[in-house]
């Protein structure tokens, strides 16, 4: 990148941080605030970056930010479409496109995800990509930002990886098989044929597993809107609860929503979670994805 580019990059950052109050992103805002807007390291916090590193940005030095760094940028800052491209064409980066692991979270999904703040809650994409999740979301699922690649998207790793169906009871593997397929089949349509990501995504499927082809064979098609879902968590046992989704209007992003099914002891269970908190049961801060 040009000087210039690193210098316009900056003030960029820097005027989209003093805009935004701390309680527009779930912070509680302390006493003696002698900036208007986020602190640096507030920023930083949320986008998963240290204060070290983001200081530089704004700055306008330091080395070129990833493709996956802008994009936690773009949340933790609550980018408009407009603003988010702007901030990647401003770092010389291409602008991932709609449907990946660095696409960006629609504004109002985004709030809606903050203001959900005693519930466990995440926004995925339509190929079940977590694009970010909150802190209770990371105690109950665990922290998704690690994978890469196709490893990304969870329904991927359900045929892939044997150690992803982990997360629930045996008996419901058959159910959540079928589950996943009819919800691709329907979220492949809809983004229509031209679309590689989600084709390509399907053909490695079908050629790396035989329950895959099967179901798949089927045609079965169903958007999942509602589950049932019992969670195997490694520190509570099981929790029987009920998983919601509120679709984007293009289809391309869900916000995820768990509440205790009624009559099960979940209540109970999940308000442990809240109360011992993400870093007690995982030994880590909890963090939005940062990797593509």
């Amino acid at each position: 990148m040009r000087a210039s580019g690193y210098a316009e990059l900056g003030a960029f950052l820097r005027s989209r941080r003093e805009r935004i109050r701390p309680e527009d992103v779930g912070l509680i805002p302390g006493p003696r605030r002698r900036v208007p807007g986020l602190r640096r390291d507030e920023v930083a916090q949320l986008a998963g970056a240290s204060v070290d590193y983001y200081n530089e940005l704004e700055r306008g030095a330091g080395s070129q930010p990833s493709e996956q760094m802008l994009a936690a940028l773009g949340r933790a800052l609550r980018l408009t479409d407009d603003e988010w491209n702007h901030l990647y064409h401003l770092a010389e980066r291409p602008v991932p496109p709609p449907g990946g692991a660095a696409s960006h979270v629609q504004p109002g999904m985004l709030d809606l995800l903050t203001r959900l703040a005693a519930t466990p809650a995440k926004v995925i994409t339509d190929l079940h990509v977590t694009l970010v999740q909150n802190p209770l979301a990371v105690a109950l699922l665990g922290d998704q930002s690690h994978f890469t690649g196709r490893h990304a998207s969870f329904a991927y790793r359900w045929f892939m990886d044997p150690t992803a169906r982990a997360i629930y009871p045996e008996a419901d593997h058959d159910a959540q098989s079928q589950a996943f397929v009819a919800d691709l089949r329907a979220g492949a349509a809809r983004r229509g044929s031209r679309d590689t990501e989600a084709r390509s995504m399907i053909a490695e499927l079908q050629g790396g597993s035989a329950e895959f082809s099967e179901i798949w064979a089927r045609h079965d098609v169903a958007f999942r809107r509602r589950d049932r879902k019992r969670i195997n968590h490694r520190d509570l046992g099981l929790l029987d609860v009920n998983c919601l989704n509120l679709f984007s209007e293009d289809g391309r992003q869900r916000l995820l929503w768990f509440t205790p099914t009624p009559g099960t002891g979940s209540a109970e269970l999940l308000e442990l979670l809240a109360v011992i908190g993400t870093q007690a049961l995982t030994g880590r801060r909890p963090r939005a994805r940062t990797t593509g």
